[in-house]
């Protein structure tokens, strides 16, 4: 940590906000997009973001330096976004074939699509949106460590500080979720070759 770092830390410690703002300024760009990769929609990264930096400044007393301060605040960021997933999957599900039940009769619900048509589609966006289907399919472990390594850039030693596990265990769930991408991306990509070909 450098004494500019260390002075900030102090400081926002002792409530000063300015201070805290300028501490997480470096952070801010990252933490959004561990966000959007972990959840992938925007306005919702955004979202978690500021929880992020809501949970960091409530307990920035209690940091305790034993490990950096950048791996201490992305371990909130992958935990944050972690709990969100977990929450979005005992929601309950709602049928969009479903009719609403008014008091002046049925209501059928309608929801516009936005998705581009086909001719619309280039071939670059349609490979991107292929990989953040298959990374956003992973499990929630594969798909953190797959997100901090080949997309944010981590190195193996920080993603084992950041998700509190051995290096060991990092190698192994990114080689898996390495190769389960690879199984399930090789035959869509040759598909979307061979509809560019023709």
């Amino acid at each position: 940590m450098s004494d500019r770092e260390k002075d900030l830390l102090k400081k926002a410690r002792n409530g000063d906000i300015e201070a805290f703002e300028q501490l997480i300024e470096d952070y801010q760009k990252r933490v959004f997009n561990i966000a959007l990769r972990m959840i992938g929609n925007y306005d919702d990264a955004n979202e978690l973001a500021q929880e992020v930096f809501i949970r960091i400044f409530k307990s920035i007393k209690d940091f305790k330096e034993e490990s950096s301060l950048s791996t201490w605040i992305y371990r909130i960021t992958t935990n944050v976004c972690l709990d969100e997933i977990r929450k979005r999957k005992n929601k309950n599900v709602v049928s969009l074939d479903e009719e609403v039940k008014l008091e002046e009769g049925d209501l059928q619900r309608q929801v516009e699509d936005t998705r581009p048509t086909p001719d619309v589609i280039a071939e670059k966006n349609e490979v991107r949106k292929l990989v953040k289907d298959a990374i956003m399919s992973l499990p929630e472990e594969q798909r953190t460590v797959i997100i901090l390594r080949d997309i944010q850039g981590f190195s193996y030693e920080e993603i084992a500080k950041i998700m509190k596990c051995p290096e060991g265990t990092v190698k192994s769930r990114i080689n898996r979720s390495r190769q389960i991408l690879r199984d399930r991306l090789k035959p869509k990509m040759e598909l979307l070759k061979g509809d560019y070909v023709k």
